[in-house]
């Protein structure tokens, strides 16, 4: 597990399940939207979005948080393991409402400077609609992928504790990666 892609729509916890992860196991964390968006919440434009992102995925190592559609593609193809945090809406729409209240008027780390936390109707219906819209899509490129590429559709909380759980800490991937380059292992 070296490239580890999570995605999901808003509110599902992508960015706490990556910082965990990269916590857990000592891999360099990628927060997409710290990166696409300019301040004001301009994006990027297309083609230098895609040239970053290509550009993010040559690293050896890392895990990148963040859907994006535009560039799911190259995404999935350069990750080893990619989770996919399929929550119910309900639960994404509460947990959008708490980060606005938590948040409001100020931004969180890894958003970049002059985009502070705002609510919007575009972005509640984007949470909302993401089930008859993008999910199927989601899922049939999940399903496309390569059977060495690990997949994990993540639908609770609870199956979100334990796929971290299931994840080997740093110290067990410096001994795994060690004995693995010992002479006659």
């Amino acid at each position: 597990m070296n490239r580890v892609l999570v995605i999901g729509t808003g509110g599902t916890g992508k960015t706490t399940l990556a910082r965990r992860l990269a916590e857990r196991t000592g891999l360099p964390l990628i927060h997409l939207d710290l990166l696409y968006w300019r301040p004001g919440w301009q994006p990027t434009p297309n083609d230098e979005w895609r040239q970053t992102v290509e550009r993010l995925i040559t690293a050896e190592k890392w895990i990148i948080d963040g859907n994006y559609g535009g560039t799911l593609d190259l995404r999935l193809a350069a990750c080893d393991t990619v989770v996919f945090l399929d929550l119910p809406r309900v639960v994404c729409l509460w947990r959008v409402l708490v980060r606005q209240l938590r948040y409001f008027g100020r931004a969180r780390r890894e958003l970049p400077r002059g985009c502070r936390e705002r609510l919007s109707w575009e972005f509640l219906v984007w949470i909302w609609t993401y089930r008859s819209r993008r999910r199927g899509d989601v899922l049939k490129r999940l399903h496309a992928l390569d059977r060495g590429k690990r997949v994990a559709i993540l639908r609770t909380a609870r199956e979100i504790e334990a796929f971290i759980a299931d994840v080997p800490d740093a110290a067990a991937l410096r001994s795994q990666t060690a004995a693995r380059l010992e002479p006659g292992s």
